[in-house]
């Protein structure tokens, strides 16, 4: 059965069925504020047609001019691709074609005046952690300091004036070649400006990801470049709130969540989770998942019962940026490599943090106390009970 295209297409054609009012209003209850559509240059529409990949963009509005503060508006965008070379491929040639598409579509991203782009979790490699096979895979590995893929976007980098997050499987050698899952954050000089570990390692289906990398020590790292402070929540790491708080906490303003996830597990909460953080911690956030369907030369299980398979499922795409206005842009498609190019003013985030008072309301002290106790071994919850005479 063919996938669906993607969420969008399906609510156009609930919409036609609703008049202009309630089509309106649909939007408004499921979107937020309108992020109205930006016109790019026909040079990059034009590549990414040719390139046969999803191109859009979109703008978060603000509440106006301030006398005190120029607007900062800046340009990010995400990424989803899927795998050019079948998985039975060399690891040169699969490495080689991935950096071709990336490069493909990071010079139109330059066409269109992005100034962040952030490619997916894992970009340079086929997500091969549901095998729980060492080799050839590990080979994939890098250096997060002067690995060839990193070379690679210090070169675009450089060349396009653009800060880049890339997601890459580290082998860290000055540790005993252990691996991590690692953001690097290469700044628009083409510098290396520092790198950041997924801190949360999923134990459920086939993301077998503790075979193979270690859980981070990097801590919260937020990263201030040209074009503001940026953090990057690793994939799984949006399911844990207090993980999204901690990037608040230090300062992000925007933070990326690269990822990697399959529809049969997560679809119904990817909506929600970048959004929801993008509200509670009063910042932008922008997240990126593959797409497409990677098949492996051996069969595996999932430890379910079920007939071993040779592909992990359904990587679904539906990149998008939320705002901490409550509002989120419409999804890239399901099925296709894509680019969504945002533009957004931070001064929204003070706007809307003056509005709401969240970080006036929360009560850090209190979670700071609640935390510290239970991570006591003779912690006990504070459940009160009825009492008996």
């Amino acid at each position: 059965m063919a996938e669906v295209e993607s969420l969008e297409t399906l609510l156009e054609k609930s919409a036609s069925a609703l008049d202009e009012r309630e089509a309106s209003e649909m939007k408004r209850i499921l979107y937020g504020a309108p992020t109205p559509k930006i016109e790019l240059p026909r040079e990059a529409v034009e590549k990414a047609g040719a390139g046969n990949f999803e191109l859009a963009a979109y703008k978060f509005p603000v509440s106006g001019e301030e006398e005190s503060r120029p607007r900062r508006i800046v340009r990010i965008a995400v990424v989803q691709n899927e795998i050019v070379k079948p998985t039975t491929a060399p690891i040169s040639e699969q490495k080689t074609a991935l950096w071709d598409r990336i490069k493909e579509i990071t010079h139109t991203a330059s066409l269109c005046g992005v100034n962040i782009i952030c490619y997916q979790e894992a970009w340079p490699q086929p997500f091969f952690f549901c095998t729980r096979e060492k080799y050839p895979w590990t080979e994939f590995a890098e250096s997060a300091e002067d690995g060839p893929t990193i070379k690679l976007c210090q070169e675009m980098a450089a060349r396009y004036n653009m800060v880049i997050v890339s997601s890459i499987l580290e082998r860290d050698a000055n540790h005993g070649g252990v691996l991590f899952n690692t953001a690097v954050i290469i700044s628009n000089s083409g510098k290396v400006l520092g790198k950041t570990h997924k801190n949360h390692i999923p134990r459920v289906g086939d993301f077998n990801e503790s075979t193979y990398y270690m859980e981070g020590n990097t801590g919260h790292k937020v990263f201030q470049t040209a074009y503001g402070r940026i953090a990057v929540n690793i994939c799984y790491g949006r399911h844990h709130p207090l993980n999204w708080l901690g990037y608040g906490i230090n300062g992000a303003e925007i933070v990326f969540n690269p990822s990697a996830t399959v529809g049969a597990l997560s679809e119904p909460m990817w909506p929600i989770e970048a959004r929801n953080a993008a509200i509670a911690n009063s910042y932008f956030v922008a997240c990126n998942n593959r797409v497409g369907t990677e098949t492996f030369p051996n069969e595996f299980t999932s430890a379910d019962g079920k007939p071993a398979h040779k592909d992990f499922g359904h990587f679904y795409g539906s990149s998008y940026v939320a705002g901490p206005n409550g509002g989120r842009t419409p999804g890239l498609n399901r099925v296709r490599d894509g680019i969504l190019i945002c533009e957004i003013d931070l001064n929204l985030i003070q706007q809307i943090r003056d509005k709401w008072c969240f970080q006036m309301t929360q009560r850090t002290e209190i979670y700071a106390k609640l935390l510290a106790d239970a991570v006591k071994p003779d912690f006990k919850p504070d459940i009160v009970y009825e009492t008996t005479d």
